[in-house]
């Protein structure tokens, strides 16, 4: 679906192309669009910013888990060793 729409934004710039070369495009609704399209590229990137923020507070999480199941491996692992010398 995105690909459609990604072609039918190519196929309207390519006609209003055609148009401006002709200087048949209102330069008025070309400023609409412009500020329109910067609208929502930053409306874009602050939701971009957050949910990067929010994946960087999950991979410490998680990182801080490893951590701590490393910990617990190397403990069980001195346990295991110590029954196997006294066995």
């Amino acid at each position: 679906m995105v690909e459609f729409f990604k072609k039918m934004a190519e196929w309207t710039l390519n006609k209003e192309e055609e148009l401006a070369k002709k200087c048949a495009v209102s330069t008025e609704e070309i400023d609409r669009q412009i500020e329109k399209v910067e609208s929502k590229k930053e409306q874009l990137e602050r939701e971009c910013q957050e949910n990067i923020g929010e994946l960087e507070k999950i991979l410490t999480k998680l990182k801080w888990i490893r951590g701590e199941a490393l910990r617990c491996n190397v403990k069980s692992g001195d346990r295991d060793s110590d029954q196997a010398t006294e066995d």
